[in-house]
């Protein structure tokens, strides 16, 4: 039994030391045209949905009045729509050279249904790596769920 378990660890430090020699060697794909490596997105995916289900608010400190739906367009327009798109346009360079691609959230569905919350967070807080910057600092706390 004991050689079973000595077994064991040995083959877990093998692995892990393959893991991090395969990255130390270069030989991960880091370009955005470059292929994603086995499992890149199912794991972030799977941890951004856990992480942004345990921290997004219940309710956004963002009232949906006039003055901050309007706020927030003009803020989406200047920092949001040169990677999430603008109605009827085509995507930019810039987001079509972007991995993973970012949504475009006037065509199809999977980022406009989501609740205040999940955006609020996402908008606050950045996701990496997507090219999601956080907002949280360099915007007003007001404009901040807007993008």
């Amino acid at each position: 039994m004991g050689k079973f378990i000595f077994g064991i660890i040995i083959g877990m430090l093998l692995i892990c030391a393959g893991v991090y020699l395969y990255f130390w060697a270069g030989m991960a794909p880091v370009a955005t045209a470059a292929q994603a490596m086995p499992f890149e997105k199912r794991m972030a995916s799977m941890a951004l949905h856990k992480r942004v289900e345990k921290e997004m608010p219940k309710n956004v400190p963002i009232q949906p009045d006039e003055s901050n739906m309007i706020a927030g367009a003009q803020t989406y327009k200047d920092n949001c729509s040169v990677c999430h798109g603008l109605p009827n346009q085509a995507a930019t360079a810039i987001s079509k050279g972007m991995f993973p691609k970012p949504p475009q959230l006037f065509q199809g569905h999977g980022v406009t249904d989501d609740p205040p919350g999940e955006t609020y967070w996402k908008t606050t807080n950045g996701i990496r790596p997507t090219g999601m910057p956080a907002f949280k600092n360099s915007a007003g706390q007001r404009d901040v769920g807007e993008c």
